[in-house]
Parts: structure tokens; C-alpha cells; sequence
């Protein structure tokens, strides 16, 4: 068969994106987003936080090991959850809330994509210089040693940067001095080696060489982002009416005729994700705005007014093109949608605020055990056994005691003590076996079930809990 007649291929080659230097008040953003956020990421494991002699004095630590979740004062247990999902619900409507009122601007400046690839092209940058050096780097067939030399010190250095990540993500999962030490010597779980290890690459693959990729075939929400988007939406855009038709500004007659756009294409040198904004909303587009930037800087030299690319909204476009200005920013955020998300996820969090100040430091569960429902001492006394667990949310050993409420004949005992108190050791659960008993022809022992209460009293600062439960007696 001919070449001509073969189908054409539906795969095109990525082609490398090498983005230009940048300089203004939205890249100064970025480097500052990108500053705070990496060293909120790395330097957050290794703050101290005082509990207790008996607890772990990290700040923020997920306990897997002891199922505990601690962030500086606050301490997350398994049966609360809640708070947890409740964070995520929030990190949902803060998405909707920020896409609805400036687009992407969480792909643009704090994605961890965004974050990481930003990085690593700045350690591109230093190493193997700007846009057109790398640009003839890239383009060099013949391996040298000058291209050997500076493509293996680039990949050193993304490999540290993947290698730090990796290392500061295990260390959110136990103390931080111990397992940096443990990891040094070789002595840390090899569950710790495995995640660095899977960290260190992911990181470096997708922030080296997948970049806009990542965004554009793996991350779902430039497909989802649409929903959240309307026309009053603030997001980076061309301001086409003003711009064309673009081309060199010459002293000449047909220069009179241009827009303001001279075609220079600073604007898509600069692109981290290679797109040409003065072709409208495109799906690859994180509205990063580094375009803005570069566009500002040469109208500042060609001596026109910045804007013509810009954050802007859609329904500003035809009082724009009349020579209207545009409506100002306030209008565009606070508006119904916006309103909206924002007093969802201010309830969603004020509703987390609140469980959080009326939650109790203690609690008790009770089990009643069934296999048999209950046993008839010699006397014909008849016991119920019962197991309590209890909970101990202080950061010392408390003394608990346990009562129940119900006929006054009931007695309580406690397996492995001495009357009705047990301690519980600092912020841990307690499994308790728990006796009662009704005497021989009691009410209790007759009936065929008996409601009752127990009751747990922290003795040192007088706090209880209760649960409801039934005392099962002969039936006769």
C-alpha cells in the first residue's frame, strides 16, 4: 500500500515547551505563592508542639500507627471523621468558589503541578539559561560534553528537589528528627524508602518532562472547570477589538491602520503551557497570567496602554468595543454564584468550628456480650457482662468511674479492679469488662429485659458521659 494511501495519524508528538523570563507584578505573585507554599510543605513536619510528656510533640502528624490526626492544639480521632470530610467538602466549595470568580487561578498559581513545574523550570533556567539557549540545547543532535555536562547537573538537581519532596511527605507520618535519622542509617520501614522512592520520581517525571501534559491529558478539572465559569467571570482573555488587525508598527501609512498587538509574540514565548492566548479561551489556558506581563512590558516600550491582554469578563466585552470602560472587579465577584458558594463554605466551616468546641474529652461505648445473655451465680444472682471502652482525650492518665443508673437493685463490679474505677492512660481507649448484677428475685432478675444507664465520671475534672443499654434477666 502507498504512503498516500494510508490513514493519517490521529497522535501528535508533544512539542517541548521552553517558556521565556518574565518579569511583573503577576510572576512576582507566583514567586511568592510559590515560596510560601513550598516551604509550608517542607518546614511544617519540623515544628515542635507541646502535648504532654506522653504525646507526640510534633505539630502536624498523621498517627496511622496510633489512628490519631494531630494539628498543633487540635487532635482528629478515628470515630471523628467527619472533620475530616467536612475539610474536604470545604476544599471543594473553595475550588468552586475561586474558579467561578477568577477561573483557574488555583492551576495558575498554587497547583502543586503548577508549583513544582515552576520550580523545576527555574533550576532549568539557571542551569542551561534562557528560552533560545535551551532552545539550541534542545535542538542539538550531537551529544557534547557541554550538553552532557548541563543535562545531568539539571537532573541531579530535579532529582534533589523529587527527593526532598518525597522525604517530606513521610515525615507528616512520624516524628521527623527520628525518621530523618532512621533514614540516614538505614533502620527506617522500607514502607518509607518505598514512598520516597515513588514520590522522588513522580516528581521529577511529571514536573521535568510531563509539565503541561499533566494539565492537559491527566488532571480532569480543565473539563469540569466550564460548569463553574459564566460569563461574569474574571479570567485572562485578548482584547481582540483593540489589538487587531496586529502587525509591525512602522512609520507608514498602513501602520495607522494596526491595532495595538505588533505580533511580537512575547505572550506565547512566555506560556508555560506553549498556547496562544490571542486565540481565545482555550482549554489548556491556567490563567497563570504571565502573559499579562510580558504583553505589559511591550506596550510600556511601543509606548501604548497596558491591558490589551488582561484579566477581564465576557459581558464587558461589548461596552469595551463601544468605548465603555468595563465594569469594575467588585461587581464581577460579588455576585449571586459566588455569594452563594461563599456562604456554603463559610457554613460548612463554622459548622466544623462548632463540633469542635462541643465535642467531650471523654466517651464510653458499651457493648453488651451476648454469648451468654446472662449467667445465674450459685445465690441466683443474675450478672450481665458488658464491654465499655473508654475514651481518654487528655494528655495525662485520668481516673474514670463507673456507675449505673436504674433499679436500685443493680450493683456494678469491674473485672480486674477494685470497686467502680478504672485509669486510662493518656490520650488512648480502654477496654473495660463490666459486671451487673441483680439479686435473686429482683425485678431486674425476673423481667425478661430492664433499661439501664451507665455512667462515666473523669474524677479529676468531674466531666461524665452515658449510654443507654438493657440488663436481660430469666423472662419469668
Amino acid at each position: 500500500m502507498s504512503d498516500s494511501s494510508q490513514a493519517p495519524s490521529l497522535y501528535a508528538a508533544r512539542e517541548p515547551i521552553f517558556p521565556r523570563r518574565v518579569s511583573g507584578k503577576f510572576r512576582t505573585l507566583k514567586w511568592v505563592i510559590m515560596a510560601v507554599t513550598l516551604g509550608i510543605y517542607y518546614l511544617v513536619p519540623w515544628i515542635r508542639w507541646d502535648r504532654g510528656p506522653e504525646l507526640p510533640d510534633q505539630a502536624v502528624l498523621l498517627d496511622l500507627a496510633g489512628r490519631r490526626f494531630y494539628f498543633f492544639w487540635i487532635e482528629i480521632w478515628p470515630h471523628e471523621f467527619y472533620f475530616v470530610a467536612g475539610l474536604l467538602i470545604m476544599a471543594g466549595l473553595g475550588l468552586f468558589l475561586f474558579t467561578s470568580a477568577l477561573g483557574r487561578v488555583w492551576c495558575g498559581y498554587a497547583c502543586p503541578q503548577t508549583v513544582w513545574t515552576d520550580l523545576f523550570i527555574l533550576v532549568e533556567r539557571w542551569i542551561e539559561g534562557d528560552r533560545n539557549a535551551r532552545l539550541r540545547l534542545h535542538r542539538q543532535t550531537k551529544w557534547d560534553f557541554r550538553k552532557a555536562r548541563l543535562r545531568m547537573t539539571k537532573w541531579v538537581a530535579w532529582l534533589l528537589i523529587g527527593l526532598a519532596t518525597g522525604g517530606a511527605w513521610v515525615f507528616y507520618f512520624a516524628d521527623a528528627p527520628t525518621l530523618a535519622r532512621d533514614l540516614v542509617t538505614g533502620q527506617a520501614h522500607p514502607v518509607a524508602y518505598t514512598t520516597m522512592a515513588i514520590l522522588t520520581f513522580t516528581t521529577f517525571f511529571f514536573g521535568g518532562f510531563a509539565r503541561e501534559q499533566i494539565c492537559i491529558y491527566a488532571c480532569p478539572w480543565p473539563r469540569i472547570q466550564a460548569a463553574m465559569m459564566d460569563e461574569d467571570t474574571l479570567t485572562v482573555g485578548y482584547r481582540d477589538w483593540r489589538g487587531e488587525p496586529r502587525g509591525k508598527h512602522r512609520k507608514s501609512v498602513e501602520a495607522e491602520a494596526l491595532g495595538d498587538c505588533i505580533d511580537c509574540m512575547a505572550c506565547v514565548n512566555v506560556c508555560p503551557m506553549g498556547i496562544d492566548i490571542r486565540k481565545g479561551q482555550q482549554m489548556e489556558c491556567i490563567t497563570c497570567a504571565l502573559c499579562i506581563d510580558a504583553c505589559d512590558d511591550i506596550m510600556a516600550k511601543v509606548g501604548k496602554p497596558r491591558g490589551l491582554i488582561d484579566y477581564m469578563a465576557l459581558s464587558d466585552e461589548a461596552n469595551e468595543r463601544a468605548g465603555k470602560p468595563p465594569r469594575p472587579v467588585w461587581q464581577h465577584v460579588l455576585r449571586p454564584r459566588t455569594l452563594l458558594y461563599t456562604l456554603l463554605w463559610g457554613g460548612v466551616g463554622l459548622g466544623l468550628v462548632f463540633m469542635l468546641f462541643i465535642r467531650a474529652d471523654i466517651s464510653m461505648t458499651v457493648a453488651p456480650v451476648r454469648n451468654p445473655t446472662f449467667v445465674t451465680l450459685s445465690d441466683g444472682t443474675i450478672r450481665n457482662t458488658y464491654d465499655v471502652r473508654l475514651l481518654n482525650k487528655h494528655g495525662e492518665a485520668r481516673a474514670f468511674e463507673i456507675s449505673v443508673v436504674g433499679d436500685p437493685a443493680l450493683s456494678i463490679s469491674l473485672e480486674g479492679e477494685e470497686g467502680a474505677m478504672v485509669t486510662v492512660p493518656a490520650d488512648t481507649t480502654t477496654l473495660q469488662r463490666v459486671y451487673i448484677a441483680a439479686p435473686a428475685g429482683s425485678v431486674p432478675a425476673m423481667a425478661d429485659n430492664s433499661d439501664l444507664r451507665l455512667w462515666v465520671e473523669d474524677l479529676t475534672s468531674g466531666e461524665r458521659a452515658s449510654r443507654d443499654t438493657t440488663f436481660n434477666g430469666q423472662g419469668h
